[in-house]
């Protein structure tokens, strides 16, 4: 999910997120559910995860949010139909939910972290569960993709490039537990689990390059079009210049995930 001013390309998306798909798989298998529940999927993208959970909740419903148009119309247009009876989309901005059913189960991988102002989320995601209403999020946490970072640092900071990511502000908000346990408290609910979670993420190096064309392209944005995979290949070699590739030809990447587990008080 993304800020509404950015445009993802949902197709391009299905092609590179593997590596949410498996920690959102694992993810699911946390919720706990019984199979009648209602559960919020708050930043379902194309709706894959989405459609998973409520193939999990037979006797429940399920409703995937999202700001991205884009994503909404791709998710709509796979999963339709008597197969999908129990499961809906809606375009909505994470920070202003508003909508008129209750849920049991909140639910977010892989998107907050595209969101800034937290305590709105959670403001949101309360005023929509049920008494006793639990959540359970992960997204980016404090010390993710680190050395990505440091590689762009290097790309960017090029006299040729620089000019054109003057006045760029980074879109991503990694938070860490300190920050969770007071907004969490603030906004009434209480914490059973907040944690940073180291994950690893391989990619082959033309996976790795869809993946940063997919999700990074807030700094693609930047440049003018016929740039933009030049700047892809730069900041690759830069990448693994740094931190070469394994044995099996592969790039790796340090993740962080922070992971977050409470309920309605």
């Amino acid at each position: 999910m993304a800020k509404t001013e950015y445009a993802w390309d949902a197709q391009e998306y299905a092609l590179h997120s593997s590596a949410q798909l498996k920690w959102a798989e694992e993810l699911i298998g946390k919720l706990g559910i019984a199979g009648d529940e209602s559960l919020l999927d708050i930043g379902c993208g194309d709706g894959k995860i989405t459609a998973r959970i409520a193939g999990l909740l037979p006797g429940g419903r399920v409703v995937g949010l999202d700001a991205s148009s884009e994503m909404i119309q791709l998710a709509r247009s796979q999963y339709r139909g008597k197969e999908h009876a129990n499961l809906s989309f809606v375009q909505q901005d994470a920070r202003e939910i508003k909508l008129p059913e209750q849920f049991n189960l909140v639910f977010s991988a892989a998107a907050l972290h595209w969101v800034q102002d937290h305590g709105a989320v959670l403001r949101g995601i309360k005023g929509c569960l049920n008494p006793g209403g639990r959540i359970l999020l992960q997204m980016g946490g404090r010390g993710n993709a680190r050395d990505v970072f440091a590689a762009l640092q290097q790309v960017i900071t090029v006299p040729p490039r620089q000019p054109y990511f003057a006045g760029f502000t980074d879109p991503y908000s990694f938070y860490g537990p300190d920050d969770y346990e007071v907004w969490l408290i603030q906004e009434g609910f209480r914490a059973d689990r907040i944690e940073l979670i180291p994950k690893e993420m391989v990619h082959s190096v033309d996976g790795f390059k869809g993946w940063l064309r997919t999700t990074w392209f807030p700094y693609t944005d930047c440049l003018p079009v016929e740039l933009r995979e030049w700047f892809l290949d730069e900041l690759t070699d830069a990448y693994i210049a740094d931190r070469p590739l394994d044995a099996t030809g592969n790039v790796t990447v340090q993740m962080v995930r922070l992971e977050v587990a409470a309920a309605v008080v």
